[in-house]
C-alpha cells in the first residue's frame, strides 16, 4: 500500500513542521515585542476552534460507512485508497494551518502562548488523522471485498 505510506509520511511530515513551528516560537519570543490585541486573540480563538472541530467533522463524514461502501461498489478498492489518502490529507493540512495561524499570531503579537495552543489543537489534529495500515485494511476488507492477504492488497494500489 504505497498510499498508505506517502499519507504516513506527509502526516509525520506536517508534525514535525508543527513542532518545529513551537520551537521557533520559543525560541524568538524574547525577540519579539509584546502588543496586546483582543480583536485578534477572539478571532483566533474562534477561528482555532472552528478549524479543529471542522476538520473532526470533516473525517467523519468522508469515512461515513454508507459513503465507502458506495465508493467501494463503484470505484473498488483504488477508490477506497484515493478517498483515505485524499481525505487524511486534508486533514492534515487543516491541522497545519492551525499551526501556521497560531506562529502567525505570535509573530504579530509577541505572545508565544498563541503557537502553544495552537500547536496542541494541531498535534491532536494530526494525531487523530494519523493512518494505520490496519485500519486502511479493514477498510478495503469490508467495503473493497479485498482478499485478508497484505500482498493482494498492496496489488490493489
Amino acid at each position: 500500500m504505497r498510499r498508505h505510506k506517502a499519507t504516513a509520511t506527509t502526516v509525520a511530515g506536517l508534525m514535525v513542521a508543527t513542532i518545529l513551528l513551537a520551537i521557533a516560537a520559543y525560541i524568538s519570543k524574547s525577540f519579539l515585542r509584546q502588543q496586546h490585541n483582543p480583536s485578534l486573540d477572539i478571532a483566533l480563538r474562534i477561528t482555532i476552534l472552528i478549524f479543529g472541530l471542522g476538520s473532526i467533522a470533516l473525517r467523519r463524514t468522508r469515512f461515513a460507512t454508507m459513503r465507502l461502501q458506495d465508493i467501494g461498489a463503484l470505484a473498488g478498492a483504488s477508490g477506497l485508497l484515493r478517498t483515505l489518502e485524499k481525505t487524511t490529507i486534508q486533514v492534515a493540512l487543516i491541522g497545519a494551518a492551525i499551526s501556521a495561524m497560531g506562529f502567525i499570531a505570535t509573530l504579530l503579537t509577541g505572545n508565544a502562548f498563541y503557537t502553544y495552543g495552537a500547536t496542541l489543537v494541531a498535534v491532536f489534529v494530526l494525531l487523530y488523522c494519523s493512518p494505520t495500515r490496519s485500519s486502511w485494511r479493514r477498510t478495503l476488507q469490508q467495503f473493497a471485498q479485498v482478499p485478508a492477504d497484505p500482498a493482494a492488497a498492496g496489488q490493489a494500489e
